[in-house]
């Protein structure tokens, strides 16, 4: 198994802090954000190889980071070759870039850079893998559908924890089933990244990827548990410093 981390995007919206700095690594507690997350990953089973992949104008300070980090499996940075948020490829066409550029023929754990959570990973990969499941979404309960907002990817479930319906940023949320930016696709699934890119659904949020993904085949929800930070904001990037003082 792959794990792609998503860190190509320019983070605008935390500007002055993300002008000169990829979002990821960002300091938070002693430690860079991205780091957080790797942390997380120690314990999956079966890991073999980290790809993560960012635009041209982080891809020395990311090549940097990896070369000095500890991680117990190869880390592979690959530049998108975008140099401004107009030209970014998106969510799914950076996965598309990492997938081709590495030749990637494996299940693979997507992840988006900016997340800081509790629970470890290993969790969620052991419940994508079982009962021959072909792709999985980690989810967190948000308990009050006025925080999701116009903000996250609202899920509804069925009774299995299947996906039914996944809307993007809904002014009336109709659960508090938000999307975490986990996922996780078996080798059979990687055939429809390049038909979603070729068709006219396509989109940058991975939400609208996975709604249309509902067509070909069952996605099923895992919920995690303890505290998750979703970094978007200057405001959620202080409450996750303060939290990890």
């Amino acid at each position: 198994m792959k794990a792609v981390i998503l860190a190509a995007g320019y983070a605008t919206r935390l500007y002055p802090l993300t002008k000169d700095k990829p979002k990821a690594l960002l300091p938070v507690g002693a430690k860079p954000l991205i780091d957080h997350l790797l942390d997380r990953m120690t314990q999956i089973q079966g890991l073999d190889e980290l790809i993560l992949v960012t635009n041209h104008r982080f891809y020395g300070d990311f090549s940097e980071w990896a070369e000095g980090h500890s991680f117990p499996k190869p880390i592979r940075v690959l530049d998108d070759g975008t140099s401004s948020n107009e030209t970014r490829l998106g969510a799914i066409g950076d996965l598309q870039f990492a997938l081709k550029n590495c030749s990637v023929n494996d299940d693979i754990l997507v992840l988006a850079s900016d997340n800081l959570f509790e629970a470890n990973l290993s969790d969620f990969v052991g419940f994508a893998k079982s009962d021959s499941r072909e792709a999985a979404v980690g989810v967190y309960d948000i308990q009050d559908p006025k925080i999701g907002a116009k903000r996250y990817g609202i899920l509804e479930l069925d009774e299995k924890r299947k996906i039914t319906a996944i809307e993007e940023k809904p002014e009336n949320p109709k659960t508090t089933f938000v999307s975490m930016g986990v996922y996780y696709f078996a080798q059979p699934t990687l055939k429809y990244i390049d038909e979603y890119m070729q068709s006219t659904a396509k989109q940058d949020a991975p939400g609208h990827y996975v709604t249309w993904l509902l067509k070909k085949t069952s996605v099923y929800a895992f919920l995690f548990t303890g505290k998750w930070y979703d970094i978007g904001s200057l405001d959620q990037l202080e409450e996750a410093r303060q939290a990890y003082l």
